[in-house]
């Protein structure tokens, strides 16, 4: 099954009292998002019991907007797989989205280890943007105190800045930077004053048949014309816990077998401290850009897009790590470079 084909699961994650639950609540109101399913580690979490049209068990519930909301109590794998169970017997409305509300300590790797790596799972659906939401009020401190609160900030595919209403604009503006050099590929939104809908947080993903061209390459976090993002080890706040980003990019075209060794190998040495990777790719024989997306040891299936946004056909790749030298992953490319121009001359 093509990768559009497949259910789209979005993570909404952030730090405790961070405003997951008010965000969903906001987004589920979106005729939009009429047809999702929302696991929640809590069904009562939620605040909608008042509004509840019928039950369907103990732990699942059908709101007025379609919308069906489930108690995520044990296995993530077990509840994801009942869930689509009902659907499919048609005990719940047939959604065609699938959100996950964490609790506030979690990590969001796991989750979409286990969404990637079940064989059931994976048949069924892929997973969307990771939304992680910032509290304002409380962001720095949890910034420099919680390394959960860092983690999240770094595999987001967005950020929602909660709060900036009870808080001055410079305070505001230095946790928007403080969430940029962490992860300068995600945009960032504030839910006081943005007009933020599915649209912008859940919906035009690279899998997306929705998406375009453009969003792919805001996806990578980096907009056509502009410089890379590059954080400097000398640059990073205390805040940021030793995670900081930075970029490579690579003039030749790249031989795909040997990309997806070179990576996962990388993957598998560095893994840990290697929070996130994102980029656009020139492969040999493919005319069209390939975009590749992994999280710690997990590497998203690649994704054609039916064309170059731009005239650069460069590859360029995003790096997110916790504490690894950038030279180690420089060094390494550079490595994998030379022996594959020593293949080509071999061939």
């Amino acid at each position: 099954m093509a990768a559009a084909d497949l259910i789209p699961v979005n993570i909404v994650t952030g730090f405790l009292g961070s405003g997951k639950t008010t965000l969903l609540r906001r987004l589920l109101a979106s005729p939009e998002l009429a047809n999702t399913a929302v696991l929640v580690n809590e069904l009562g979490e939620v605040g909608l019991d008042h509004l509840l049209l019928r039950h369907v068990d103990e732990t699942t519930v059908v709101l007025p907007s379609g919308c069906v909301c489930c108690a995520l109590r044990d296995d993530l794998s077990a509840a994801v797989r009942d869930l689509y169970g009902k659907r499919e017997q048609g005990t719940i409305p047939k959604f065609d989205r699938l959100a996950i509300e964490t609790t506030g300590l979690a990590d969001p790797a796991p989750i979409i280890f286990t969404l990637m790596a079940d064989p059931v799972l994976r048949h069924h659906f892929r997973v969307g943007h990771v939304v992680t939401t910032v509290d304002a009020v409380n962001g720095a401190t949890h910034l420099t105190q919680h390394p959960e609160s860092v983690k999240q900030v770094a595999v987001a595919d967005r950020v929602v800045l909660t709060k900036t209403d009870l808080t001055g604009r410079e305070h505001a503006e230095a946790l928007r930077a403080a969430c940029r050099r962490i992860n300068p590929a995600a945009p960032i939104f504030e839910a006081a004053v943005d007009p933020i809908g599915p649209e912008q947080l859940f919906i035009g993903d690279p899998a997306d048949p929705s998406g375009t061209r453009q969003d792919a390459w805001r996806w990578l976090g980096v907009a056509p014309g502009t410089p890379p993002p590059e954080t400097a080890a000398g640059q990073v706040s205390p805040h940021d816990r030793d995670v900081y980003a930075f970029s490579v990019t690579v003039d030749r075209a790249l031989d795909w077998t040997a990309f997806g060794i070179w990576l996962t190998m990388l993957l598998n040495a560095h893994g840990d401290d290697i929070l996130r990777v994102k980029g656009i790719l020139h492969v040999v024989g493919v005319p069209t850009p390939v975009v590749v997306h992994g999280v710690q040891h997990l590497v998203h299936p690649p994704v054609h897009l039916d064309g170059w946004p731009t005239a650069d056909r460069g590859t360029r790749l995003v790096f997110i790590v916790r504490k690894l030298p950038r030279q180690v992953i420089e060094r390494s490319l550079a490595a994998f470079n030379r022996l594959a121009t020593v293949g080509e001359r071999v061939a």
